[in-house]
Formats: C-alpha cells, structure tokens, sequence
C-alpha cells in the first residue's frame, strides 16, 4: 500500500510538473520559471557540446534550435508518459488484465498520449481517468507544439527581413560606416531618418519576441549571413554615429531612440542568456578614421569628441560581442 501512495504522488507531481513547464515555456511570456526548465537546461547542455564538434569559427548550425525545439517536446512527451505510468502501476485493480509491470502501464498511457490506443487492456473506475487524463494531455501538448512552430517560423521570418535589408546596404559582416557611405554614394542621404526608424522598429519587435520565447535566440537562418547579434551591433553603431557625430539635426531624434531601445535589447538578451561581456576594447583610432571617411563621403560632422564616442561604442559592443560569442557568430564591423 505505502508503495503504490509513492508511485501515486510521484506520477501526479511529475505530470503536474511537465505540463507546468510546457504552459510556462509555450504560453506565458518570458520563458519557463518552474522547476524543470526543460528548454533552457537542454539548450545550456548541448550548446558546448555542439560548439566542440563544430568548432567555434563555423558556430551553431541552422539546425541546433529546432534540435532543442523537438527534444523539449520528445522530454515533455516522454515525462508525461513516465508519470501516468506510475499513476497507472499504483491502480492495480482498475485495469483488467491486471498491468503485470511498470511497462505494461508506460505502453498503456503512452497509446493513450499518442491518441492511438493501441493497448488492449480496459481501464475500470480512477483508471479510466487516468486514461483519458493522458490522452488529453498527449493531444494539448502536440496542439501547442504545432502552433508553438507557427508562431517561430513567424518570428524568425520578421527578424530576418530585417537583418536581409540591412546586410544589402551595409554588407555582410554589416557596417554602419558601409551604410552611410553607400547612402551618399547613390545619392540617398533622404532616406537615413527612415533607415532610422526601421531599424528601430525591428529592434522593439525582436527585443519582445525573443525576450517572451529565449528558444528564438538560437534560430539561425541560412541567408542571415552574421546573424542578428551583428545587425543589431551595426544599428547601434550607425545610431551612436548619427547622433554623436554627424551634423545632421533631421538623424539625431530617431539616432538617440533607436540607440535607446537597441541598448535595451542587448542588455536584455545578454542578461536572459547570461552572457559575460567581454573588457571594452579601446576604438579611438577608429573612430578617428570613421570621422575622415564620413568627410570623404561628403557628410557635415560636428566636432565630436572621439574619445565619448569611443568609450560609448565600445561599452555597447562588448555586449554585443558576448552575445555573438554565445552563439558562436560575428559581430558587427565597424570599418571594412
């Protein structure tokens, strides 16, 4: 009897805790807070593995996020089944013929969770409960992995639109000097203010995306080239630039707005992916040489004081450079 109350409370808190995280994972905002955090720990355990077989210069492939994706719901399947099996052995009379071991009742609940019901045992009073408790959960979970999908491809598909537009003006890996110089080259310096507010309309929706679903993070597309965390370290340049030293007052109202909410979205995915920033790096010579290619190029600069904007830079790119290395990607390039 003790043992079959055992088997009874442990089936009952495994179930209630997978489905706990697969609602907090799926659902709700923000990534899973409970217990098992089956997405975040899978995905911190085969990231180093992944990176070592790969190596660090070619980085995580296009198919490491959905690898993590399927394996969270094969575990949450699989602990599913687990914790109705114990429920199940611990009812010995409700099933006719008796389940003569834990896996005659794994086979039983896990038909019921596949919704094919294959078994031919009958389920009699609390196990008929338990039998249908397990296949609605078996079809819940499969419903929200479906629309869990759809709802990846359609943010990946919005972030990357982004980082496509950006890479065709600013190259690949993206440059923000690149950017304006291309833009004065054609003769359409008119459209920076747009660029501008592009870029900071793509930094809110990634930042809420990827901040509601932290699985979107490691999605890697094949036509991206360096990824996001270089788009966004580009936008955050050319908003530092724009703002700091061009002598253009229509640029320094959308600069300083999209340097606010991309500063925002760097440290925000920094801090739910834990990412170490690396020591700033000095870039005064740098910026030096941006400021006589931005003459060149035929822009009006303030007199800026390179030294702020070098250590503004480079605070923003030491965080921007912790996220790539996360993902084993580049970083934005500040002069090609």
């Amino acid at each position: 009897m003790a043992v079959e109350i055992i088997l009874l409370a442990g089936g009952i808190l495994i179930v209630a805790l997978t489905l706990a995280d697969v609602f907090d994972t799926v659902v709700v905002p923000g990534g899973s807070r409970t217990s098992l955090r089956v997405a975040r720990r899978l995905a911190r355990g085969l990231l180093p593995l992944w990176k070592a077989v790969r190596g660090r210069r070619r980085g995580l492939s296009a198919v490491f996020a959905p690898t993590i994706l399927v394996g969270c719901f094969v575990i949450w399947m699989f602990l599913l089944c687990i914790g109705f099996a114990m429920i199940s052995y611990a009812l010995p009379s409700s099933f006719h013929p008796p389940l003569r071991s834990f896996w005659d009742g794994f086979y039983l609940v896990g038909s019921s969770l596949v919704t094919v019901g294959l078994s031919e045992t009958n389920a009699t009073g609390p196990g008929r409960w338990v039998v249908l408790a397990a296949g609605f959960c078996g079809l819940a979970v499969m419903t929200m992995a479906v629309t869990y999908l759809l709802m990846v491809q359609s943010s990946v598909s919005q972030r990357d639109i982004g980082i496509i537009k950006l890479n065709t003006s600013a190259g690949d890996p993206p440059s923000a000097l690149t950017l304006l110089e291309k833009f004065a080259a054609i003769g359409n310096r008119g459209e920076l203010p747009e660029v501008l507010k592009e870029g900071r309309n793509w930094c809110a929706t990634v930042r809420q995306s990827h901040s509601s679903h932290p699985s979107l993070i490691y999605f890697q597309s094949m036509g991206t080239g360096a990824g996001w965390p270089a788009a966004l370290g580009a936008l955050l340049d050319l908003a530092l630039i724009a703002e700091r030293m061009l002598d253009e007052p229509d640029l320094r109202g959308p600069a300083v707005l999209l340097r606010e909410d991309a500063l925002r979205m760097s440290e925000e995915l920094a801090a739910l992916l834990g990412v170490e920033r690396d020591p700033p790096e000095d870039v005064t010579a740098a910026i030096e040489q941006v400021a006589v290619r931005l003459r060149t190029a035929g822009y009006d600069l303030q007199d800026p004081d390179v030294a702020s904007v070098a250590r503004l830079r480079a605070e923003h790119e030491s965080c921007v450079k912790g996220l790539a290395d996360h993902l084993g990607r580049p970083g934005a390039v500040l002069i090609r």
